[in-house]
């Protein structure tokens, strides 16, 4: 049985996520030192988790932006398929990407410093809201979410899909969820470039 006070950390922590893990993205933007090679080397890769997200999001919708949990059904499909966490993949992806791009002119010490506390900030709310949200998820969908979890893996995606996913992509959700999740991604990119054109 669950410690009723644990729950209730990893609800606090799932209502305040996007809080939470903004301050990497603040860590990078005060104290990143970008050069060409690291933009070069970086941003691509921050491209491709957004598109991740995006991807995501097209099959579970606005609920991904609640305070709360919710689920109003189980999607296995898409990139479901492969990773039962593909949003927070693909935001790891970015984080991992931006990282890079933020990081070519600090020194060896102060990128290691900058990159870890970043991505182990972002670790570190995961590790809190997966439980959370997956004993949500079993609560609600019982064998059919166990079933699902003996398929397919919590955090390192499969290199085939998993057979009979459940779940429709609608694009047109996109923009209304993704909404606060691009304007973060286009402050960072501006922030980028001011900081490499400053030198």
């Amino acid at each position: 049985m669950t410690d009723p006070r644990s729950d209730d950390l990893q609800a606090l922590v799932f209502k305040n996520r996007g809080a939470l893990l903004s301050v990497p993205a603040v860590l990078l933007a005060a104290f990143g030192k970008p050069s060409a090679f690291s933009i070069a080397l970086g941003l691509p890769l921050a491209f491709v988790g957004e598109a991740i997200r995006c991807w995501a999001v097209g099959y579970s919708g606005v609920t991904t932006r609640g305070d709360r949990v919710e689920a109003p059904e189980l999607i296995t499909a898409g990139p479901y398929a492969y990773v039962r966490n593909p949003l927070y993949v693909g935001n790891f992806v970015t984080a991992s990407g931006f990282a890079l791009a933020y990081t070519g002119k600090n020194s060896f010490l102060g990128r290691a410093l900058l990159a870890g506390a970043s991505l182990g900030m972002m670790a570190a709310v995961y590790a809190t809201i997966i439980p959370h949200e997956e004993r949500f998820l079993r609560r609600e969908f019982g064998e059919q979410f166990a079933l699902y979890c003996e398929r397919v893996p919590q955090l390192v995606p499969l290199t085939e899909p998993a057979q009979n996913g459940a779940g429709q992509y609608d694009p047109n959700v996109i923009i209304q969820a993704e909404s606060k999740t691009f304007l973060s991604f286009a402050a960072m990119l501006a922030i980028l470039a001011l900081k490499a054109i400053k030198g």
